[in-house]
């Protein structure tokens, strides 16, 4: 796969700019930790990155690949619109345009958008309770995290305004009946930001095994106080994602070809 010929794809490296190579490489970097962590749904759900520059132009993954196999090079690049800017012998899910398009137009932060299908981020998104202060993960969570009722699946483009609405600053998401989101300025917070996430609603879910009357609420002073150490940014992902890439490298490499 080292080439990307096993998938049918030209390599890209040195055919596009730099800036677009870099950001192919860390969407492709992200596809491959979702599926090292087991949080990915066959060639379901989605990970965007907006490429450098003014035309708002995006990346997504091929449709019909699994995360394991997405590589720099096999990633597509599209419009606002949905329509396809390279040749390739993929094409996209209408689903993840609908999501996607609809935070990178509305948010310049948002330079890479995360949407999984996990059990446990499912399992919590369809609890009443939405994430609890059960943790100090969910505690880190809570400031930066939205809820967005579930519609069906996201193929009406009059979800978009809703979903932005209901998402407004927050850099997480927890999509009701559906799974989790993240954003970030750059995929090392993306992860980061759904590293957090996810495992609050492990947490949660384990915890919940006792019943709801077995679990012990976080004190709201010391809700207050991590609010207080982490503000609305939470965890920045800088330190561990060299770490995670080099993981990568020893356990699922080739997604820099």
């Amino acid at each position: 796969m080292a080439d990307g010929s096993v998938v049918g794809v030209a390599a890209l490296k040195g055919k596009v700019s730099a800036e677009e190579w870099q950001a192919r490489v860390d969407l492709a970097a992200l596809y491959r930790l979702v599926a090292l962590y087991g949080w990915d749904d066959l060639i379901y759900t989605h990970i965007s990155a907006r490429i450098p520059g003014p035309e708002h132009h995006f990346l997504i993954n091929p449709y019909g690949m699994l995360f394991e196999e997405i590589t720099a090079s096999s990633l597509v690049k599209i419009d606002l619109e949905g329509n396809i800017l390279q040749e390739t012998p993929y094409f996209i899910n209408p689903a993840g345009f609908t999501i996607h398009s609809a935070i990178h137009h509305a948010r310049d932060d948002a330079k890479f958008v995360m949407h999984l299908h996990s059990d446990d981020g499912v399992a919590v998104a369809a609890q009443a309770s939405g994430l609890m202060p059960l943790s100090q993960h969910a505690l880190i969570v809570l400031p930066r995290l939205a809820y967005h009722d579930y519609e069906g699946i996201a193929l009406n483009h009059d979800e978009r305004e809703r979903l932005v609405a209901d998402m407004g600053d927050k850099s997480l998401v927890l999509l009701r009946n559906h799974g989790t989101l993240a954003v970030g300025e750059t995929a090392a917070d993306c992860w980061v930001g759904m590293y957090y996430l996810e495992r609050a609603c492990t947490m949660q879910v384990k915890a919940l095994s006792a019943g709801a009357k077995g679990v012990v609420i976080a004190p709201d002073a010391s809700q207050a106080e991590v609010r207080s150490q982490v503000g609305s940014r939470g965890v920045g992902g800088a330190l561990a994602w060299p770490g995670c890439l080099r993981k990568l490298d020893r356990e699922l490499p080739g997604y820099d070809a």
